[in-house]
């Protein structure tokens, strides 16, 4: 008998980018999708296309970039947002449509103002609508964890009537426990007439940090695909991290009856790559993607890792990407060993201009440091693609000066709407300094909610990946920069999330596509 498929769903580009300051340029989506393509994974939900023109251009992007996995875009039970979805998903090798309505009493009443029949007449004519474009339609009923299970069980047996063949259950608030979630998937597989007809899926948030237990509960208990994020990202305190559910259930083929398809020695670069786009970094003891997540300092445990590996490690660090990434470049490494290198890492320019462009950041990174490895060249492709997208704001020119006893001072040059402008200030430190200097050259209005360092690498000449949260009028953005000097990346994270926070989107709330 051969072992049964666990279907990965990975939301990051939608639920992802729903963490506050996460939003991704259509490049940057494609640069992910690509990556998790190369991954395995089986289904990318790229966006909410309805939400905006540029989440439904990002999900078009995607569905003609994307050739193996299955693209999906998410739509309320609403004609509009189903049309749009189809819309997007038309140049796709396959597509997906996931609709959705909340079924909980709760949402119901307060939220949707709607009789519980109406709800079930909804989704089952969204489904329908759905199926005009695509046979692969998945349902979620919104809230499924606090909603009533005779009522689910009437819902999800009309939705694959109609020709839902993937049904999801959410725990949208993340308020249920391992066993509880676990006997809701086998209660609904059981008494649903028809539950054979459909693949059950679980979509977990982490608001009480149960999202991966809660998500492997469910596939003990039948469910066969696990919505996930890499490294978590999501709404409030986020979802199930897909590299801890793929490792766990990879690494306790004892406990579960299926397995992925995925290549795992692409979950460190994909977790880096995610990482460096979003500006959210990754903590050191976060399992499995984390700096610290197969290093040993304890004596004991050197010892017995060094006399056999399986004493201390469950899994092999290379088995998830840690010997995968080490190749490194230098100074005198050439066009062609950059371009190999980045087009390995599932980088392609759009022109031959592009490339001179990046490789001639290259060596001014090479002049700075010994040793550039693939961490460096996501960082600087990110960065070249921010300056290329938010053109308002340019750091021309910065000088700082910080000594024992004395004020630290800023001088800075920015391009602002292609006019030099130049302004100096003080500050408690150098990088306070130079904000307050741009600042008096922009007037923003922004109030700074995060400033974040992290080394991109090792050594004393690392680079510096600066992270700035700006908020404003209740939007909220991150800026990112990059540099071997600490102060010049803060410059540039904190222009960068200027020139975000600056233009005006028109966008539905991210939370209209929240299951």
């Amino acid at each position: 008998m051969s072992q049964e498929t666990l279907i990965i769903f990975d939301t990051t580009l939608r639920d992802g980018e729903q963490s506050p300051g996460a939003s991704m340029t259509r490049e940057e989506k494609v640069r992910i999708a690509r990556a998790l393509e190369r991954m395995r994974v089986d289904v990318i939900e790229a966006g909410f296309p309805i939400a905006s023109p540029g989440d439904f251009e990002a999900v078009q992007a995607v569905a003609q970039a994307v050739r193996e996995s299955t693209v999906c875009g998410l739509a309320r039970a609403l004609d509009k947002d189903i049309d749009r979805a189809g819309e997007a998903l038309r140049d796709a090798a396959r597509g997906r449509i996931h609709t959705f309505i909340a079924t909980s009493p709760i949402h119901m009443k307060m939220k949707l103002r709607m009789e519980p029949e109406q709800v079930i007449e909804q989704a089952v004519q969204a489904v329908r609508r759905a199926r005009r474009y695509t046979d692969d339609v998945e349902f979620s009923p919104e809230d499924a964890g606090r909603s009533e299970p005779d009522f689910l069980c009437r819902v999800l047996e009309a939705v694959i009537e109609a020709g839902a063949g993937t049904v999801n259950i959410p725990d949208t608030v993340g308020y249920n426990l391992p066993h509880q979630f676990g006997e809701l998937i086998r209660s609904l597989r059981e008494r649903v007439p028809n539950s054979d007809k459909a693949v059950f899926s679980v979509h977990c948030h982490n608001d009480l940090g149960l999202a991966v237990a809660n998500s492997l509960s469910a596939v003990l208990n039948g469910a066969r695909q696990v919505e996930c994020t890499i490294n978590g990202l999501g709404e409030r305190a986020g979802n199930a991290a897909l590299e801890e559910v793929v490792m766990a259930v990879r690494t306790r083929q004892d406990v579960f009856a299926c397995d992925t398809r995925l290549d795992t020695t692409q979950i460190v670069p994909c977790s880096r790559l995610v990482s460096s786009i979003t500006g959210f970094p990754v903590q050191p003891n976060k399992a499995i993607v984390g700096a610290n997540a197969f290093a040993h300092e304890s004596g004991i445990h050197q010892d017995g890792v060094l006399k056999s590996r399986e004493t201390y490690e469950i899994m092999r660090a290379e088995d998830v990407g840690w010997s995968a990434n080490r190749i490194v470049l230098g100074k005198h490494s050439g066009r062609n060993a950059f371009r190999t290198r980045l087009a390995e890492l599932g980088i392609e320019f759009a022109s031959e201009e592009a490339l001179n462009e990046a490789f001639a950041r290259f060596k001014v990174l090479a002049d700075k440091k010994h040793e550039i490895y693939d961490e460096d060249l996501q960082a600087l492709v990110t960065e070249a693609n921010l300056e290329a997208e938010n053109e308002r704001f340019r750091l021309i020119a910065l000088r700082v000066c910080s000594e024992t006893g004395e004020t630290p001072s800023a001088d800075v040059t920015l391009l602002v709407d292609g006019e030099e402008r130049q302004a100096s200030e003080t500050g408690g430190g150098p990088v306070d300094a130079a904000f307050r200097a741009i600042e008096a050259i922009v007037h923003s209005g922004t109030e700074l909610q995060l400033y974040s360092v992290n080394n991109i690498t090792s050594g004393t000449d690392a680079q510096g990946e600066v992270t700035v949260r700006l908020e404003k009028g209740g939007r909220i953005v991150n800026g990112q920069g990059a540099d071997t000097d600490i102060v010049i990346a803060s410059a540039k994270a904190y222009i960068n999330a200027l020139n975000k926070v600056l233009v005006s989107e028109d966008r539905e709330h991210p939370q209209l596509g929240d299951v």
